[in-house]
């Protein structure tokens, strides 16, 4: 019988190790289930309503265009998207506005931060800067980190280790004593690379898919775990 790993609550870096926590938005602040839905259900399916196209033929061009773009900043340009399907990606995202929302815990935790340690905290995400300001009009996330960078100010995403290399320059950080949150193994291993001292890896990015098993970072789904605000 195959082995999972357990969750270890001990395994967690702790907070009053670090001065800057960086912490990725969509999958680990948010709920990765409005991103997951837009791209693989809602984008085929209103793509193949405005230009006429059979659902078959509309999935598997978004399936593959997707598919080709991945790991690039094409990848999460919506102004790309939008000319390359002949759609408005912004306007398609408004329509689905209402599946923005925390994860679990999310919101505590950042309401948390402020009355138990003095961190710097730093939102670091790879979300179009349109995307950033509609999920800022609808959560007001933003009101709860002292910076946000996204990937398009540096021109390279999270992966890249140039990105690190930009952020170091921008924020003047001691990536000694700095934590990275994130629900991405290869943007973790990046941060690893680059000197980070600690990581955390979110193992349920969208509430309606299984969680992660297989992870090179210590796990943890509900991040108020890490104040203390959970008995």
């Amino acid at each position: 019988m195959t082995q999972h790993p357990q969750q270890y609550p001990q395994q967690y870096p702790a907070l009053d190790a670090i001065d800057t926590l960086l912490l990725d938005m969509d999958g680990t602040l948010l709920d990765l289930r409005f991103d997951n839905y837009f791209w693989l259900d809602h984008l085929p399916d209103r793509y193949g309503d405005i230009h006429a196209i059979d659902d078959d033929m509309a999935n598997a061009h978004v399936a593959a265009s997707l598919n080709a773009a991945e790991g690039t900043m094409d990848w999460y340009c919506i102004d790309h998207w939008s000319r390359h399907f002949s759609v408005d990606i912004m306007d398609l995202k408004r329509e689905i506005r209402d599946l923005i929302c925390y994860r679990e815990g999310s919101e505590t935790f950042l309401e948390q931060l402020a009355d138990i340690l003095q961190l710097n905290v730093v939102l670091v995400t790879d979300a179009h800067p349109s995307v950033l300001a509609l999920k800022e009009e609808t959560l007001g996330l933003t009101r709860h980190v002292s910076a946000v960078y996204c990937s398009h100010d540096f021109g390279v995403p999270k992966r890249d280790p140039r990105f690190w290399q930009q952020l170091e320059a921008e924020l003047g950080h001691d990536p000694a004593r700095t934590m990275m949150i994130d629900d991405s193994e290869s943007v973790l291993a990046q941060c690893a690379s680059a000197g980070i001292g600690y990581q955390l890896m979110i193992d349920q990015p969208d509430s309606g898919r299984t969680r992660k098993h297989d992870h090179s970072f210590p796990l943890i789904n509900n991040l108020a775990h890490l104040t203390g605000s959970i008995p």
